[in-house]
């Protein structure tokens, strides 16, 4: 499974807008059906330029399911977002493998 990562700083002068059109614009993403879930943190550490700074994490079905979002959905989601807040908003994004995953059981 890969991991699309979106991590983006945002002014404090937009970021109630921001947040509000994250959590629209992440169900749209979603529903390209090329995801099955997405998690939305805030970093933590404080940057030196200042902001906020979030992670935003999309789980795809496959690599596949991931190129195939990049080709047919990427470009005409970004441009919102760039038109709203391109001056304001610094964003870049990683690709992660998972190898294997752990969860900790009770008895």
């Amino acid at each position: 499974m890969i991991i699309y990562n979106v991590t983006a700083n945002i002014d404090e002068s937009i970021h109630d807008e921001w947040l509000t059109w994250i959590k629209e614009h992440i169900p749209q993403v979603l529903s390209t059906g090329k995801f099955e879930k997405a998690t939305l943190s805030r970093v933590l550490v404080e940057e030196d330029m200042g902001g906020v700074t979030y992670s935003i994490q999309y789980r795809s079905y496959s690599r596949e399911a991931l190129d195939a979002y990049y080709r047919e959905d990427a470009e005409k989601l970004r441009a919102d977002g760039m038109k709203k807040f391109a001056d304001k908003m610094l964003a870049f994004r990683t690709e992660l493998e998972i190898i294997d995953e752990y969860s900790v059981t009770f008895k």
